[in-house]
């Protein structure tokens, strides 16, 4: 059984609600910022925070893009070979710790690849949104995806040394 879409299975115009939320920690929030060596006090320091436009510490919007993207590869890109970029993106709502992350893809392009026969192009628009409903951020991604017949996904799982898996 395969997981995700191959070139094959897009239409433009099709949407995609992604099927997982994700609730964002004061760890998650926190480690990321350590990980990614980002001083802005706004989103470690609650005292500095508390006297900010937001009144309060605000999530590091590098860790919403990744979740949201990440919400979104079961659906645009698990079968994807590589991104080819990212336009477009938008910050439209702050996020905080405690809000919970969901994601929607719409396909707006599609097109074979010129050098890869075993690939196609697939564009999509994605945003985020948070459990009221409000827009978080937005963008435009364009993937290169493999067909259904490429050989390069196929055959990676080990057959065990010690035989078949029985009852």
């Amino acid at each position: 059984m395969s997981a995700g879409r191959y070139y094959e299975d897009f239409t433009v115009g099709d949407v995609y609600q992604h099927p997982l939320g994700r609730t964002i920690s004061e760890a998650d929030n926190t480690w990321f910022t350590l990980l990614t060596m980002n001083t802005n006090q706004n989103h470690f320091n609650a005292h500095f925070a508390a006297a900010s436009p937001a009144g309060r510490v605000i999530v590091n919007s590098g860790l919403t893009v990744a979740i949201v993207l990440g919400l979104s590869v079961a659906d645009v890109s698990q079968n994807a070979i590589m991104n080819l970029g990212w336009e477009e993106i938008r910050l439209t709502h702050p996020v905080f710790v405690g809000d919970t992350v969901y994601a929607e893809s719409v396909v707006t392009a599609l097109r074979e690849s010129a050098s890869r026969p075993y690939a196609g192009i697939v564009t999509c628009r994605t945003r985020g949104l948070n459990q009221d409903g409000a827009d978080i951020m937005s963008w435009r991604r364009t993937v290169m995806v493999y067909k259904r017949d490429a050989p390069h996904d196929k055959g990676h799982f080990p057959q065990a040394a010690s035989g078949p898996l029985t009852p």
